[in-house]
């Protein structure tokens, strides 16, 4: 079943559907009619036993005079006048001298009017239904059986079954019709879409699957699989965009790195070039570890696979460690590094936090002026980092993308990969965080980290 079309499964259903439908209301309506046809000859017997019981109470009254009359319909009904030992009284010509009912049904009479089905009746040779009621004839107790055939309620129920018989299929048929061309016309639009899906691919962004305006399941359908293409669209970009500035990133060092290899190669003639043309060779190698180790980083926290090891570590004590590292650095410029941190603890890798830190300080003390303070603080359950030198700034240009990968002022001479800012942001939301820059009236760069405390659920590393 699950081979064929929708199509035809959908017809399919709709017919089994439609014929337990019909199946059920020929059911009813043969019931329904049955029973209507039972009720109207019970009726008619009580009517016509009432008007000959008037007639048999006369003096002179005879049912065999009553067969060719209005109370009794020759070949359709007949009655009977039954006396106390079961002898028949009188009767309509058709039924002769047997009586219609045994002597345990007469007694039953005595107790009120009875119903009788007969398969047959003498003289009449059809099924019947009696009436039986008690009367009194000139001081006699008698009784009056009064009976009709049961043909014409069979004879109007084996109409209807043929009739049933006969419409139900050809309403079968035409539904299940109507049902395939409803289904076909449901799907055409199924179909318009997977048409226009197999032509999209990723050489024509901007294509879409057509929305057709029903204001049903299959136009959600389509604006929900035209806003996820708009969304693979937009993470195909990204990744482009990320892979050629990745290799615009990776060729220069590389290239530096093959010069000073060929150079020690082929034309260092002293010991001492040698061995310079290997030392920017190994400053290059480094460059490219760390441009590599950037990249893998960042590609993690795009698919939200960035490993923390969370503990629960003192603010003052991470702040100490990255003016550790970058305090030589400082002095050899002539500038300083000042903490500020009150009692703080925090839960948050401690690795990581530190890596966004110094790439804070890193870009201070790259692209700023004076000397460079790192503050903690904590406000609406987020503990707040802050790193912040007296430098020129953002250029408005590079403000709104400081944080996006491969970000760099057009001015800039410093060398450094743009990757800086973007690990400072990846980190901070993979701690729940986020970043940003101070706005506020003092001169230079602020720019901050805050990480919520307690810090959410985050992913472990593998082992």
């Amino acid at each position: 079943m699950k081979r064929l079309p929708i199509r035809v499964r959908v017809a399919a259903g709709f017919a089994v559907a439609m014929a337990l439908v019909l199946a059920g209301t020929g059911a009813f309506l043969h019931a329904r009619l049955g029973d209507d046809l039972a009720r109207s000859l019970d009726q008619d017997l009580r009517l016509r036993a009432q008007d000959l019981s008037g007639l048999v109470r006369e003096p002179g009254g005879s049912l065999a005079a009553e067969s060719h009359g209005r109370l009794v319909e020759r070949g359709e009904s007949f009655a009977q006048l039954l006396g106390p030992p079961g002898a028949v009284v009188d009767a309509t010509p058709p039924l002769g001298h047997r009586p219609l009912l045994g002597p345990a049904e007469l007694g039953r009479v005595e107790r009120g009017a009875v119903f009788v089905d007969r398969h047959a009746v003498p003289g009449l040779d059809e099924p019947a239904r009696l009436l039986a009621v008690p009367v009194v004839r000139g001081g006699r107790r008698l009784v009056l059986v009064v009976g009709a055939t049961r043909e014409n309620r069979a004879e109007a129920l084996r109409s209807l079954r043929t009739e049933l018989l006969i419409a139900g299929p050809v309403a079968l048929v035409l539904a299940t019709l109507l049902g395939y061309l409803l289904a076909g016309t449901g799907l055409r639009a199924v179909e318009g879409m997977r048409r226009r899906a197999a032509a999209i691919s990723a050489d024509r962004p901007g294509e879409r699957l057509p929305i057709p305006r029903t204001r049903d399941e299959l136009e959600r359908l389509s604006t929900t699989l035209n806003q996820m293409l708009g969304r693979l669209e937009e993470a195909l970009e990204r990744e482009r965009g990320f892979v050629a500035d990745a290799g615009h990133e990776l060729r220069t060092p590389l290239a530096l790195l093959r010069a000073e290899l060929d150079f020690a190669l082929h034309h260092a003639e002293t010991e001492e070039e040698l061995r310079a043309a290997l030392r920017e060779a190994s400053v290059e190698t480094d460059r490219l570890v760390q441009l590599a180790g950037d990249l893998l980083l960042l590609a993690g926290s795009e698919r939200g696979e960035l490993p923390l090891r969370v503990e629960r570590v003192e603010a003052c004590e991470v702040l100490e460690s990255v003016r550790n590292r970058f305090a030589w650095r400082a002095a050899e410029s002539g500038r300083s590094l000042q903490v500020v941190a009150s009692d703080l603890a925090l839960t948050c890798d401690r690795l990581r936090l530190e890596q966004a830190l110094g790439n804070l300080v890193e870009n201070a003390l790259r692209h700023g002026r004076g000397d460079v303070r790192i503050e903690a603080s904590r406000a609406d359950g987020r503990v707040r980092f802050a790193v912040h030198d007296d430098g020129p700034g953002f250029a408005p240009d590079v403000l709104p993308r400081a944080f996006h990968r491969f970000s760099r002022a057009e001015d800039d001479a410093g060398g450094g990969s743009g990757l800086g800012l973007a690990i400072v942001d990846a980190i901070a939301r993979a701690h729940g965080g986020r970043t940003g820059v101070a706005d506020g009236d003092r001169a230079g760069t602020d720019v901050w980290i805050a990480v919520p405390d307690p810090a959410p659920a985050v992913r472990e590393p593998r082992a």
